[in-house]
């Protein structure tokens, strides 16, 4: 019998610079750590490679002098709303930097009471005493004369106030109702991640003239910048002060030459993924994770599936106290291996894809601070009770 299910390793590599041959030193960095914990790679192990040195390695930034161009084509001399953006200084700060310089004037609606992946705009617990003038479209000074002076709780960051004095040309509202937008322009920009075209195509039927979405901006290059088709800006990441990374594109190409590469120096095809944010909540701040637009943007053919598991406690209780351990573990395993019959068994396992669930745990393993592992290897994912 085995005793240990699954396995995760972050595995560190050294620093990756704009042009680096990738797959060569993710291939290599594996094979280094595989002979340094005495580990062998098998089919069923998964090796997952963080999107930030995807994208590093295939060059993909762009300046916020880029955005204010494609803005600029897009909207021409008008007044663009920006509809519900996550209050975040490393994901939308340089995004909206960029949307000032290419618009006559910015009108940003933020979303009440808190952004599209939980950041709270106002302290929750006032909500029952103020909600009665929280309705309709919302100047910033008459909320907050409402609601107050607020921080975030993690940043210590006003977010009102930090977006508000970016720029001259900028106002800033808040309302739950996306729609509310059009009381100040026709022409909006929605800056939602996972919401966008729910929004987009509501904007459109309450009247709108111009609608866009953050993944319409730079999903083609401007000026030589990078540029994602899939996703535009979504997904891109602070570089410096005047520049952004974005999501990494040809992802599919990526994890396809990875794939061989491992297959050259280990005479093993793993799966192969790419993975970003995790898709979990914080417990306490009530916060996603997933500020990406997908927690996996490449990952080979096995990882597109679902589980397709028993649930182990349903199928132990059913068995009466009488039968022996043995008895037990023989027909648990037996139904395991013959999952066609067991269909009865199956209810509360986790309907997610594979590539979002392994995706979130490299996040977890890799972090995103100092740990210097870019790289996660996965062992025993695909096993189960009945393996070997």
């Amino acid at each position: 019998m085995r005793y240990t299910g699954v396995s995760a390793y972050g595995v560190r590599a050294p620093l990756i610079n704009k042009g680096d041959n990738l797959p060569e030193i993710v291939a290599g960095s594996l094979q280094k750590a595989l002979a340094a914990e005495g580990l062998t790679l098998k089919p069923t192990d998964v090796v997952a490679v963080t999107e930030a040195v995807v994208a590093k390695a295939q060059g993909n930034y762009a300046s916020i002098e880029d955005i204010g161009s494609d803005v600029r084509a897009k909207f021409a001399d008008n007044t663009v709303g920006v509809v519900f953006p996550i209050l975040s200084r490393n994901r939308f700060l340089n995004i909206l930097k960029g949307i000032c310089l290419g618009a006559k004037h910015v009108c940003v609606l933020l979303q009440l009471p808190h952004d599209e992946v939980g950041n709270p705009v106002m302290d929750m617990d006032l909500m029952d005493d103020v909600e009665n003038e929280l309705k309709g479209l919302i100047p910033a000074d008459e909320f907050k004369r409402i609601t107050g002076e607020y921080k975030h709780p993690f940043t210590d960051v006003d977010y009102i106030e930090l977006y508000e004095k970016l720029s001259d040309n900028i106002s800033i509202y808040l309302s739950s109702d996306a729609r509310d937008i059009l009381k100040l322009t026709p022409h909006a920009l929605v800056a939602e991640i996972h919401n966008r075209e729910r929004t987009k195509k509501r904007l459109l039927k309450a009247g709108a003239e111009t609608v866009y979405t953050l993944a319409d901006i730079l999903s083609k290059p401007v000026n030589g910048s990078g540029y994602n088709p899939d996703y535009g800006v979504l997904g891109s990441n602070l570089a410096t002060g005047e520049e952004l990374k974005l999501f990494p594109r040809d992802c599919g190409e990526f994890v396809n030459k990875l794939q061989k590469e491992i297959e050259l120096k280990t005479n093993v095809i793993p799966e192969v993924m790419i993975y970003s944010d995790g898709a979990f909540k914080d417990p306490l701040a009530g916060i996603w994770e997933l500020a990406d637009p997908v927690v996996s943007p490449g990952h080979t053919e096995r990882l597109k599936g679902r589980p397709d598991e028993i649930k182990l406690k349903l199928a132990a209780n059913t068995f009466l106290e009488a039968i022996s351990p043995q008895e037990k573990q023989e027909a648990i395993t037996k139904m395991i291996r013959e999952k066609s019959t067991s269909a009865g068994y199956r209810e509360g396992t986790t309907p997610r894809i594979f590539a979002d669930l392994l995706g979130s745990l490299c996040d977890l393993v890799s972090g995103s601070g100092d740990k210097g592992t870019p790289i996660v290897l996965i062992k025993g994912y695909f096993d189960d009770y009945a393996s070997e």
